[in-house]
């Protein structure tokens, strides 16, 4: 794609979406093809995005994995008006080439204050926050380079939990396929939730997540560390969060004394047996609330809760809000 002069008359968002040698592929092709799927669904002829694929110097750039993305825009020949910045993340070696060897970040800054939003995906932060534009802000990158991103940069609030964050101009995103969630919401904000839900639904998404939705759910980041034993029995719990799973029941199960179970579970998973069943069961009721029609009622009791204000209480807990405002925000079917 090539960069076209802006038509003063179109109500088109020109989105540059920038990559560099070593670049993660997805980190690119994935916000390409949200808003490519958004067009498809926007049938004004003037409305939709125009989507460049731009570099800081042109031309050539090859993924990390080998992809050739040919015939990239170089930085300084985009439009005069964007509407979106992406920038990518990739290889530390890339990275670095770009922050330290091109006009990147002095060209972001430039054009930080004429730019509707920038934004980044995975280890793009770090040249967001190499160019400053993440200065006392809250941000995210891939879960693995957070410590390094707050090391490096004190001043910034990294939230290692959330898959993306929003602090209107700036926006981050975590590692490589939350680029996707992102570039969603984005998309939600200019046209709407049918839309972005019709997108999500072409590119066969599980769910539109958002996003204070976590990095790794409750069970992938316990069974990342966790022995056969253990493995099996958060499989088990999060195949029926309605059955009892107290202390006693899942250490009956483990076939260990409770006292041993709770601190095996706590050296394996990091947490405790009590807190990990209320992030489950809170994770079940999230995907009840998106995905379906059911009453409140009906998917606390569905998700292991002994009541409705159980359910209310630590919605509230965790994600400040209700489960009504859940749904209302984010259902699938609203």
């Amino acid at each position: 794609m090539s960069a076209k002069p802006n038509n003063p008359h179109s109500s088109k968002r020109t989105v540059a979406i920038i990559g560099f040698e070593g670049v993660q592929a997805l980190d690119m092709i994935g916000p390409m093809e949200v808003f490519g799927k958004a067009n498809e669904h926007l049938h004004a002829e003037d409305s939709g995005y125009e989507i460049i694929l731009a570099s800081p110097v042109g031309g050539h750039i090859h993924s990390s994995a080998g992809l050739l993305i040919a015939n990239t825009v170089a930085v300084e020949n985009l439009p005069a008006v964007l509407d979106t910045i992406v920038i990518a993340g990739g290889t530390e070696a890339g990275l670095r080439k770009a922050v330290l060897e091109t006009q990147l970040l002095p060209w972001l800054q430039k054009r930080r204050a004429s730019t509707n939003r920038i934004a980044s995906v995975c280890t793009g932060a770090f040249v967001l926050a190499a160019a400053g534009l993440l200065d006392g802000k809250r941000a995210t990158t891939h879960w693995a380079s957070c410590a390094l991103l707050q090391e490096m940069w004190p001043v910034i609030e990294v939230d290692a939990d959330a898959i993306f964050t929003t602090d209107h101009p700036i926006y981050t995103s975590a590692g490589v396929s939350t680029g996707i969630d992102l570039c969603l919401a984005l998309i939600e904000a200019d046209v709407g939730s049918a839309i972005a839900l019709a997108v999500a639904r072409d590119l066969v998404l599980f769910m539109r997540r958002p996003g204070n939705q976590a990095q790794f759910s409750p069970m992938l980041k316990a069974q990342t560390s966790a022995t056969s034993v253990f493995s099996k029995l958060i499989a088990g719990i999060a195949a029926d969060p309605c059955s009892d799973l107290s202390v006693s029941a899942l250490a009956e199960r483990a076939g260990m004394c409770e006292r041993t179970f709770v601190r095996r579970f706590h050296n394996e998973t990091g947490t405790s047996p009590a807190q990990f069943v209320k992030r489950v069961r809170l994770d079940n009721a999230k995907a009840l609330l998106e995905t379906t029609e059911l009453s409140l009622a009906r998917i606390a009791d569905r998700s292991g809760f002994n009541s409705m204000d159980s359910l209310h209480r630590l919605f509230i807990k965790h994600l400040g809000i209700t489960p009504a405002a859940y749904r209302q925000r984010f259902g699938r079917l609203r």
